[in-house]
């Protein structure tokens, strides 16, 4: 019995490739090189499955005519907002991803982000490394204290409770939320967390705020110009959840005119370019997308893609179908 073929679009850790060239005919991208949009048309013409990252964009213009070969996209990642999902639903093909197994390590990042911001910390190896530091002084490098504070959350899902958790108990943070669908409160206790009825509320009430959404047409610049307007002046912004849930152009002037104090960002616009004002910006810490970089969380997000092509060409549901 013929094999499917199938195309990895990124290197994935070696034991998941293993399993990946026991099970199916697998091609990997041994350059590890993003595939331009003609590479992958030509992927979806040619292979049985597509296996992309959120470094690939499928467009609805990727899916066009009768040629397609592709009948599943398993997705590495839980957000699947660069692919057009109504476009591949359109075709027959079916989208999954790989929710549930990177949450404490994304919840962890947000954690990083937020204490690396409110205490200077990049500013401070930054100064070290260039050999600049003229020792402990009383007035060098003062931050802001974390334990006490208040932080919103926008998006209670999985990880945004568990980053709720690490706030609330583990340094007696206030948490306060927002999310689309009511939580029960009861729910929201377990976290010591509060929701309120907008976002605009969240923002102003909280001293860090931290996204936790998904990212898309729906919330494509959630945080605007007005928006900042609407934070404390004194206040951070942590991103770990999709770069497009921030206007960027907005973000740099509400640094730029001190409407906020500081940024946190895991996730970027247009990855992987990051705009050069954030870079030359001493109150904002940048992190290459390592939300879910541990051997232990990416290599259970390929097994899981692993688990949903596998079941797909067996004939059985996707355990993580999206479309």
């Amino acid at each position: 019995m013929t094999r499917p073929r199938i195309l990895v679009t990124r290197r994935w850790p070696a034991a998941v490739e293993a399993v990946l060239s026991e099970r199916f005919e697998a091609t990997f991208n041994s350059d590890d090189i993003a595939l331009d949009a003609r590479q992958l048309r030509e992927a979806l013409l040619s292979y049985d499955a597509v296996l992309p990252t959120v470094s690939d964009r499928l467009p609805a213009a990727l899916f066009e005519g009768d040629a397609i070969r592709t009948k599943i996209v398993g997705n590495f990642g839980v957000g699947f907002n660069h692919i057009d999902v109504a476009s591949a639903k359109a075709k027959g093909i079916v989208v999954t991803n790989t929710p549930g197994v990177l949450t404490d390590c994304t919840a962890d990042i947000a954690i990083l982000l937020l204490l690396s911001v409110a205490r200077r910390a990049g500013e401070g190896e930054r100064e070290l490394r260039a050999g600049e530091w003229s020792g402990w002084r009383p007035t060098h490098l003062i931050g802001t204290k974390v334990t006490g504070k208040t932080v919103g959350i926008i998006g209670f899902g999985r990880i945004g409770k568990a980053f709720a958790q690490r706030c609330h108990f583990g340094f007696g943070m206030e948490v306060v939320f927002y999310n689309r669908s009511a939580v029960d409160p009861m729910e929201a206790t377990r976290y010591g967390a509060v929701q309120l009825p907008t976002i605009e509320d969240v923002l102003a009430a909280s001293d860090f705020v931290s996204l936790h959404c998904p990212g898309g047409a729906e919330n494509r610049h959630l945080m605007n110009s007005a928006r900042f307007a609407t934070m404390k002046p004194g206040a951070f912004l942590i991103n770990t959840a999709r770069g497009d849930v921030v206007d960027e152009a907005a973000l740099i002037s509400a640094l730029e005119q001190g409407t906020i104090r500081g940024a946190g960002l895991d996730v970027y616009e247009t990855e992987p370019n990051v705009p050069e004002k954030l870079k030359a910006m001493e109150n904002v810490v940048l992190l290459p997308h390592l939300g879910s970089a541990t051997e232990e969380t990416r290599t259970a997000m390929g097994m899981k893609v692993v688990d949903n092509i596998t079941a797909f060409f067996e004939g059985r549901e996707p355990p993580d179908r999206v479309a």
